[in-house]
């Protein structure tokens, strides 16, 4: 078996925990599956547990987060489009649906009062071994 994380970096200005709308666990989160050159079949499974949003104390470090870990049989990811259906929250805690497929948000957070913005995304795939200690399993 051989594991993918997928590490997802971006400018947050005013913004935290960015993730998909439904988490980094989410089981509904499109897969879209491609294999240009062969057809040949392969599968990829989330691993539940493994992601963590990117938060702004990254973003002002230029880190990057991993946001989710995969099973993938068949199959080599080499590529990751953000699109619609993600969320964070303003420092100031205020909700925001966001759609990433422009590479960039900004609108004005009215409880703050101070404009939040996201830009230069950026997202790559590593390849991460199996690690499990006292019962818990890791991905490093």
């Amino acid at each position: 078996m051989v594991y993918y994380a997928l590490l997802v970096g971006a400018e947050l200005d005013g913004l935290t925990n960015l993730q998909p709308s439904g988490g980094c666990d989410d089981p509904s989160f499109p897969y879209y599956l491609k294999c240009k050159l062969c057809g040949r079949d392969g599968t990829i499974v989330m691993i539940p547990g493994q992601g963590t949003p990117l938060t702004i104390e990254q973003s002002q470090k230029e880190e990057k987060t991993c946001l989710m870990v995969f099973d993938c049989r068949g199959y080599e990811p080499v590529e990751f489009s953000f699109g619609a259906g993600w969320k964070a929250e303003s420092v100031h805690g205020t909700p925001f649906e966001i759609d990433c497929s422009e590479d960039e948000f900004s609108e004005y957070d009215e409880k703050g009062e101070c404009p939040v913005e996201l830009s230069k995304l950026q997202s790559t795939f590593k390849v991460v071994k199996k690690h499990e200690k006292g019962g818990k399993t890791r991905f490093v």
